[in-house]
């Protein structure tokens, strides 16, 4: 799996530039974008599970409670700890029985991190949806941060689909499946695509003061 190290994500850009015009837009703008990282980890996923669907600011503190009752997020500490006081931090019943279900996947060995952070793309992700709790955009997120894979792509992401419209030009936004049919002719870069987006649209955020997507 190639890692996204400056000089592949730079030849990356400008592979994908001379693809798509409205990637070409985000380049010219921003540039080479940051990767966005994490550690390949039981705690970076359970993250993931704690901010969906929710506001950042309501899961940031929902996440702040949850290190401070449990110190380092490891599956063994979440498995053995007390559930309600752990759910008293704020998380909601499904997402602390999917943090139980992952953690007990990691444990028994069912869910390899390290394997999946070094395996191909589609064993990786596989992997991880068998898993109960962790559903395709997870996956494509944890891949992508986390495993740093070039090609991972999180699919339906509506921030993404806007800033495509809005940097081409389009007067309707493509649906989930036009667009991740669109984002097929960007391999083995789909996920420094996403970068490019994310990285402009939050460029676009700053100037009217707005915090990042």
């Amino acid at each position: 799996m190639s890692q996204p190290t400056p000089r592949r994500l730079k030849a990356a850009c400008e592979d994908l530039a001379g693809r798509d015009a409205a990637l070409a837009g985000a380049y010219a703008a921003i540039g080479v974008p940051v990767w966005r990282e994490g550690d390949a980890s039981y705690g970076v996923l359970a993250k993931m599970i704690a901010y969906q669907q929710i506001t950042t600011k309501a899961a940031t503190t929902i996440w702040d409670r949850v290190e401070a009752f449990l110190g380092d997020v490891t599956p063994e500490r979440v498995l053995s700890c007390d559930q309600e006081e752990l759910r008293a931090c704020g998380l909601s019943r499904p997402k602390l029985a999917h943090l139980n279900s992952i953690a007990e996947a990691v444990v028994t060995g069912g869910l390899n991190l390290e394997r999946v952070a070094t395996a191909d793309l589609d064993s990786a992700r596989a992997e991880m949806l068998a898993v109960k709790g962790i559903g395709p955009w997870t996956a494509d997120l944890f891949l992508l941060y986390a495993a740093r894979n070039m090609d991972a792509f999180p699919h339906g992401d509506v921030g993404l689909m806007e800033a495509h419209r809005r940097l081409g030009a389009y007067d309707t936004r493509m649906t989930n499946k036009e667009f991740s049919a669109h984002a097929e002719g960007w391999r083995p870069y789909r996920g420094v695509a996403a970068h490019l987006l994310w990285g402009w649209l939050n460029a676009e955020r700053a100037k009217s003061g707005l915090p990042p997507a």
